[in-house]
């Protein structure tokens, strides 16, 4: 999903049309606050935002710092739009996090070539943070196994290596692949790589 959050309805209305164009559901905001009062938690990935610098209210600026202050991104790349930026402005917001900085007037093709980078560096970030949700679910033990799973040792090497019964790491094993939720050490190591 785009979120266009822009007080001009015009140029929300155009940016949708051109995500629409590429095959991209968005979805416009008139102002700041309207938006981070609908704003879910990204799960799944495949969010963006573009946000417009000037606006009454809440500026873009503002509602960066709310979703930077929130842990959204990189789950929710921000790019910026401006008629009035500056270069230090920019610049900061690109340290801070900022997926791009683009000036009004801007090339569309140039935008939403951007907006569909941002897209699947938004997938990218939840599909990580799924991972890294599993794994946390892990206990000591299992993560003592999991790196040695990973470093291709067999149930019996495991066994030895850790001073517990072949039985105690196939057991270990059916946990940790359950919880990651994959059916073989290849699909794990793929997981995880």
């Amino acid at each position: 999903m785009l979120h266009i959050v822009d007080d001009e309805e015009v140029v929300r209305d155009a940016l949708a049309w051109l995500a629409q164009s590429r095959g991209l559901e968005a979805r416009g905001y008139p102002g700041g606050q309207e938006f981070l009062d609908q704003l879910r938690q990204p799960d799944e990935g495949g969010d963006c935002v573009l946000l417009d610098v000037r606006m009454p209210g809440m500026n873009g600026i503002a509602v960066f710092d709310q979703l930077v202050t929130r842990g959204l991104l990189p789950r929710l790349p921000v790019i910026f739009l401006t008629g009035h930026g500056d270069v230090p402005m920019a610049v900061d917001s690109l340290k801070r996090g900022a997926f791009d900085f683009f000036e009004k007037p801007f090339n569309d093709n140039m935008l939403m070539d951007r907006v569909e980078e941002a897209l699947g560096a938004s997938r990218k970030a939840a599909a990580s943070a799924v991972v890294q949700a599993r794994l946390a679910t892990l206990s000591a033990r299992e993560r003592e196994v999991l790196d040695l799973i990973l470093a291709g040792m067999m149930n019996k090497v495991v066994a030895d290596k850790l001073g517990i019964s072949m039985r105690t790491v196939e057991v270990h094993r059916a946990h940790i692949f359950d919880k990651m939720q994959v059916k073989t050490a290849v699909e794990l190591a793929g997981l995880l790589k």
